[in-house]
């Protein structure tokens, strides 16, 4: 396919503008990457947004898969001598995968079936003599006669009728326009079924899938999160399940091309109903099993790369001196005392059964280094923790001397914390240092820079997704990844601070330009300017357009170094703080030069410059480097509540969403274990998808509605009155 008819057809498909859809793609094509293009491409998009240029790539790479399969197959029917101009019609009318493996079926090299097997024994003419729709059933059995050749495996007549009929049964299953028709049926009529797994209903290991021990539900409405729930369950062996087609429409279906106005009918309904409860009915409802598989994996992998975008882009404390905790009953609290640029100043180990020595240790922390943050892991022991670093800090406040402000208590979602401790960067970045205290570290960062420190996990183990390992892991990777690099980003990076793996989510970079960009900084003390990312071995022009705009450099060379204005527009903005009689410096933030510029921005317009780039450079210019993250507020749980067994239905509650997933909310209120806020109690309205409501990381009001402790569960509700 050239690319004029794949821009067309994807812009069909989309329903986007043509030369919006042939700019991306022709950007795609040179290499540019999705956060370049749409940032700085707006012009050549016509300003078509991240979800937008994600469709229109991976759109055309469909379309281009499709067509490279549709080429095959035709190449291979015509080694076959089998491609008739009809056949070649369909084939390239073929607009979907699907549809193409159906024509392509009976061509396709098989495995020895029945009805292979049977034509190897010579009863492909008696098949075709059914078939042929003359012969009435009376004939059929004389003909049938003539092929009863124990020689050849075929002992008496009722085994060449049988063999004929396999053969049928086979042609009429590969019959497209029938398939079709039939999944259409089993998509709209078919149900899932499941059921408990032979001695598997008492067996306490598979009591948390009792819910589908016998389960039925229409195919049509199954949502992702049950489907996935399903199949987990079969993969432990709990489960066992199917679908079931609507049987007595298939079987019509297929009668309707079996009969025909041939005469043996009585042969052909039992071609009919072999084909209908052997082959085709089988063999379409293992494909509708793989499309529920594949939509729900889909689902899954959306919903995941939602809730990590919302996690990565939660409010971050900034550059503030926090202490870290790490809580732990037995092998005690782990403290980490990070400075204000995430430098690890101190660290201590402290004990919940020591109260004594805890706040002693705890108060020598906070008056050596003076933290405006104390962020406590939200794992086990963690509400013990809170209330033993309040009471420290109470006991310290209340002292006669003039301390400084004590610093503010704050839960940190320490998900993944274990997983960096013990990873090959932990110990990198923190040589020397027990793997204990590495976690106590990385909660300490995460406060100042979620988005800094999560990079540094992989996106798995965070916890924000559903049935994770469930799912097409290399799927989940490219999503997972490719929502780091956007989130890294749209809020843009300090060169001189960050960390290499921050630096490889930087569009154009990758893991090994990052480490050059680590090394030439370490070497060079800080860069100083963008230009010199230039002098980093491997890191050519054209990773250069990619990535520089997403660079941040504080006191830089140049003033527009700190800000997303990218190099290839320094010149423009010098012209234009030459007409007003300024130096750009002086343009930085000065709210009355950037409005003599807005107007007069028009005069700006020329080849690839247009407004969209040229507001772009104003809002920079107004708020240079701008955080597009929201301000941090810390939450607060209630002091009365800190263990499932304290909530009572009826608290209302202040919490944090953790977690969102098609089903509803997970929301830590403070009890080590997070209650669901069902979708059906998300609002006093009907809820189609919960991430209308709520997103990772947002602070709720909640109602406690149950509490099962032999099962684990709280149910919340957010609903009004």
């Amino acid at each position: 396919m050239n690319t004029q008819d794949l821009t067309r057809r994807v812009a069909s498909e989309l329903g986007l503008a043509l030369n919006k859809v042939e700019g991306a793609l022709a950007l795609f094509q040179e290499g540019a990457t999705l956060p370049f293009v749409a940032r700085y491409r707006k012009e050549a998009t016509g300003g078509l947004d991240e979800i937008q240029l994600r469709d229109v790539r991976d759109r055309a790479a469909y379309v281009e898969e499709l067509e490279d399969r549709r080429a095959t197959i035709l190449d291979s029917v015509a080694e076959q001598e089998k491609l008739t101009p009809s056949l070649e019609k369909a084939i390239r009318a073929a607009d979907t995968k699907q549809a193409l493996e159906d024509l392509y079926l009976p061509y396709r090299p098989k495995r020895r079936t029945r009805g292979i097997m049977a034509q190897e024994r010579g009863l492909g003419p008696l098949a075709n003599l059914i078939w042929g729709g003359q012969a009435h059933d009376g004939k059929i059995r004389k003909e049938a006669k003539g092929f009863v050749d124990p020689a050849r495996d075929v002992p008496d007549l009722d085994a060449a009728l049988q063999g004929a009929r396999d053969i049928l049964a086979e042609r009429v299953a590969e019959d497209a326009g029938l398939r079709r028709r039939v999944r259409e049926l089993v998509r709209r009529e078919g149900m899932v079924v499941s059921r408990a797994a032979r001695r598997k209903k008492e067996d306490p290991a598979a009591a948390r899938f009792k819910d589908y021990f016998d389960h039925r539900e229409p195919v049509r409405r199954i949502p992702s999160h049950r489907m996935l729930a399903i199949r987990r369950g079969e993969a432990e062996g709990a489960l066992k399940w199917s679908i079931e087609g609507p049987e007595e429409a298939i079987l019509r279906e297929v009668e309707r091309v079996t009969l025909g106005r041939r005469a043996a009918r009585d042969t052909l309904r039992e071609v009919a109903d072999d084909t209908t409860r052997r082959v085709l009915g089988p063999s379409v409802a293992s494909e509708v099993a793989g499309e529920l598989k594949d939509e729900a994996e889909a689902e899954a992998i959306r919903v995941f790369g939602e809730n990590l975008e919302q996690l990565l882009l939660q409010p971050p404390a900034g550059e503030r001196a926090v202490l870290g905790l790490d809580p732990g009953f037995r092998t005690g609290v782990k403290a980490a005392m990070v400075s204000a640029t995430g430098k690890v100043l101190d660290t201590a180990t402290l004990y919940l059964h020591q109260p004594e020595a805890f706040a002693a240790t705890l108060t020598g922390l906070v008056e050596r280094h003076a933290p405006e943050l104390i962020a406590v892991g939200n794992g086990t022991a963690s509400r013990e923790t809170d209330r033993a670093v309040r009471n420290a800090l109470e006991a310290l406040g209340s002292g006669s001397r003039n301390d400084p402000p004590s610093p503010s208590v704050v839960m940190v979602n320490e998900a993944g914390a274990s997983v960096y401790s013990a990873s090959e960067l932990a110990r990198d970045e923190l040589p020397g240092m027990d793997v204990s205290l590495r976690g106590a570290v990385s909660i300490a960062r995460r406060l100042q820079d979620p988005l800094a420190e999560l990079v540094k996990i992989d996106p798995r183990s965070i916890g924000v997704g559903q049935y994770q390992h469930d799912v097409h892991q290399p799927s989940l990777r490219k999503r997972l990844d490719e929502t780091v690099e956007l989130c890294v980003n749209r809020v843009g990076v300090e060169v001189n601070t960050a960390s290499a793996p921050l630096l490889a989510y930087v569009a154009g970079i990758g893991p090994s330009l990052a480490r050059g960009i680590v090394e030439k900084r370490e070497a060079e003390e800080k860069l100083r300017s963008r230009q010199q990312l230039l002098e980093v071995p491997r890191l050519g022009p054209k990773a250069f357009q990619q990535a520089a705009g997403f660079i941040r450099i504080r006191g830089g060379a140049h003033p527009l170094d700190a800000t997303a204005v990218h190099p290839e527009r320094y010149e423009l903005v010098e012209e234009m703080a030459r007409e007003l009689g300024r130096a750009v410096a002086d343009l930085v933030e000065d709210q009355d030069a950037v409005g003599q510029l807005e107007s007069r921005l028009d005069r700006y317009i020329s080849g690839d410059v247009g407004r969209p780039t040229l507001e772009d450079i104003l809002e920079e210019l107004r708020r240079p480097g701008r955080d597009p993250r929201e301000a941090f507020q810390a939450p607060a749980f209630r002091e009365d509540v800190k263990e499932p067994k304290d909530l009572k239905p009826g608290m209302r509650l202040q919490g944090v969403v953790t977690n969102v997933v098609a089903f509803g909310a997970f929301v830590d209120v403070g009890v080590h274990q997070d209650g669901l806020v069902h979708i059906s109690e998300l609002a006093n309205r009907f809820v189609k998808d919960p991430a209308e409501i709520v997103r990772v990381g947002q602070r709720v009001t909640v109602t406690v509605l149950k509490v099962e402790l032999d099962r684990n569960r709280i149910a919340l509700s957010m609903k009004e009155g």
